[in-house]
């Protein structure tokens, strides 16, 4: 990329330095906008994507540092630099703690400036190429225990260490997942992606240790497993929780030991692959329930990170209704007061991917340019949408449960769809397999 592709961000009340600032980068060739304060910092930073952002410690109303903060838990891939006066350098040594890539003491020359913004780039320069720049923006979240999160996975993703992401379906731990790896020293070795339900017991075996030939009937030729195939970079294991309980033994010598038998193997080999592992359940509930092994949870365990629900964090709602929009070139529609109100009453059981389906089929579907909640609820169940009006969402009974209200949402719209269960997940934005296991808790709590 030449340097008029590098888009970065100004944020000081001083206007000299402001200015002057502004005028080093452009004349170094740099795309430079510029913000008075960090309100109308954070404002611009929600609008564009910016590979640098530069900041003053001491603003009126929002410090630097909140800012900072703000800053990386929306667009984790933005590196920020920090400006301080040598007399608050401590300031800007706890910037470096909260994701600051630097910070710069003035007075400073237009060189020491140009040199920090040019290491910042060369940082980034690594995840661009390997097509990852970009991915943390869609992160997008205002609420502080998301912010504090992503901080605490950009710190772990320079470890070597394992790390187990519980989180409910449509929260996005793929995306964190994603993010972990693209900060990580393997960002550029291998990924490799195992999904744990979506294979039977014996076939999950041979896809992560591979087999022999001759191993079994069909096995004519020898074959590596996932874990061979990330060995020196990261095995990705979504729905960890899943994993039947006869394979979990091997598994945790695997972590433990750092090495794996093939199938039919005489000799066990050596593997390094970083383990992220994933899952929307409960495992401490699995372990209770004799279904996962705790020795192997607490060697997942070693750094948990866990994404709030978006009913937990409706602070975000409205941000990322003005992602999807944008991602899927909703140019400049918007969403009514009224209908955020509604959004902000919801429960949203499919959380994260539930409020994007939702965004995604009003723009396709309605012609307005300003969307309603009878836009946005136009593909839920008649039922509900004939209650999304002022008193907001879904009609609820005062008594009925969460898990009362869950089931009374699924079958609603598996009745909108005529029993179509892929249709349904699709319309909830939860997977098949979740649909299918809450059908069957359902079943067995009738028997």
């Amino acid at each position: 990329m030449n340097r008029s592709e590098y888009r970065l961000l100004v944020v000081d009340d001083d206007a000299g330095m402001r200015l002057g600032m502004v005028e080093t980068l452009k004349r170094a060739g740099y795309t430079v906008d510029q913000a008075a304060d960090a309100l109308e910092g954070f404002d611009r930073v929600e609008k564009e994507t910016y590979q640098v952002v530069v900041t003053d410690m001491r603003m009126p109303r929002v410090s630097g540092l909140d800012f900072l903060k703000q800053v990386k838990g929306h667009s984790p891939a933005t590196e920020v630099l920090v400006v301080t006066a040598y007399g608050t350098i401590q300031n800007a040594v706890d910037a470096i703690k909260y994701g600051a890539y630097d910070y710069i003491l003035k007075p400073f020359s237009p060189k020491d400036l140009t040199e920090a913004i040019q290491n910042a780039l060369t940082k980034q320069a690594p995840r661009m190429a390997h097509g990852t720049h970009g991915l943390d923006s869609e992160f997008v979240s205002r609420a502080p225990a998301v912010v504090e999160m992503l901080a605490l996975a950009k710190r772990a993703a320079a470890s070597q260490a394992t790390i187990l992401v519980q989180a409910e379906s449509g929260t996005g731990k793929e995306l964190l997942a994603r993010f972990i790896i693209a900060n990580s020293p393997r960002a550029q070795k291998p990924t490799v992606a195992v999904n744990c339900a979506a294979l039977p017991d014996n076939l999950l075996e041979s896809e992560l240790f591979g087999y022999e030939k001759g191993a079994f009937t069909g096995a004519l030729h020898a074959k590596p497993g996932k874990f061979e195939m990330a060995d020196g970079g990261t095995l990705l294991l979504d729905e960890i929780g899943e994993m039947p309980l006869a394979l979990q033994p091997k598994l945790l010598r695997a972590i433990q030991e750092g090495e794996i038998d093939r199938i039919g193997g005489k000799q066990p080999r050596k593997v390094d692959a970083r383990i992220i592992a994933l899952t929307n359940q409960n495992l401490q509930g699995r372990i209770k329930e004799g279904h996962f092994r705790e020795d192997l949870y607490f060697r997942l365990n070693v750094i948990p990170l866990e994404i709030p629900p978006l009913r937990a964090r409706l602070e975000d709602i409205e941000p990322l209704c003005a992602h999807f929009i944008r991602k899927f070139g909703g140019g400049t529609r918007r969403i009514s007061e009224e209908a955020f109100r509604i959004l902000k009453r919801y429960q949203w059981p499919g959380n994260v991917r539930e409020l994007e389906n939702m965004v995604h089929r009003a723009l396709v579907l309605s012609p307005n340019p300003v969307l309603e909640a009878r836009d946005l609820f136009l593909s839920l169940p008649q039922e509900m949408r004939a209650h999304a009006g002022d008193e907001g969402g879904v009609q609820l009974k005062a008594g009925q449960t969460v898990h009362e209200m869950e089931r009374r949402l699924i079958e609603l719209t598996l009745e909108e769809t005529d029993g179509n269960r892929t249709h349904a997940a699709e319309m909830l934005g939860i997977s098949l397999r979740t649909l299918r296991n809450k059908l069957n808790e359902y079943k067995s709590s009738n028997n």
